[in-house]
């Protein structure tokens, strides 16, 4: 595979809804054009990729950018340009942590500052929302639930810079540990 900058590389591997983050050797897709995006297009389209044509793909805080009703069929297209075998791994913001850091009274697990919303119950709904941006909250069994229609087995929760599958270049794009939630599935 050839990628926009040239570089060639064997491994098919997808950084869907990359954002400004850009990876050298990942085939980088988004909705919008930006420097080092080499698929411009929404998911809910289609990719212009071929059927069983990527080892694996990872998404860093994308998938709750879709509203509910289009989240299923954004798993079935990421199943479909997976190989047999091929992993997804995805990082979602973690409603049970965000939830867990409310009971217990952790002001310091929001990102959110008091000028936005001082009140414990403040910051957990405009964290869990991001300012009305995000349109989608996720728990693991609700994740795994989805994935399961999509069609894909094998769903594990996983841990920031750890990896269930054989690839372990798989974590390469991980961030955001503290919000997030880490899961796993197999085509």
């Amino acid at each position: 595979m050839v990628l926009s900058d040239g570089r060639r590389t064997t491994l098919r591997r997808l950084n869907w809804g990359c954002g400004t983050v850009a990876r050298a050797g990942w085939l980088n897709s988004d909705c919008k054009a930006r420097p080092g995006v080499d698929l411009v297009g929404d998911i809910r389209d289609g990719l212009p990729l071929p059927a069983d044509s990527l080892d694996y793909a990872v998404s860093i805080h994308a998938l709750q950018d879709l509203p509910h009703r289009d989240l299923l069929p954004a798993l079935q297209e990421l199943h479909r340009v997976l190989k047999p075998g091929g992993v997804l791994r995805l990082a979602l913001p973690d409603l049970d942590r965000a939830i867990d850091a409310y009971r217990r009274g952790d002001h310091r697990y929001f990102l959110i500052p008091d000028s936005e919303a001082r009140s414990l119950g403040g910051k957990l709904c405009v964290q869990m929302l991001w300012y009305g941006a995000l349109r989608s909250i996720f728990t693991y069994d609700f994740v795994a639930e989805l994935l399961a229609k999509a069609g894909f087995t094998e769903v594990t929760r996983c841990r920031y810079g750890e990896t269930a599958s054989p690839h372990a270049e798989i974590v390469e794009l991980d961030n955001r540990e503290r919000e997030s939630l880490w899961v796993e599935a197999v085509k």
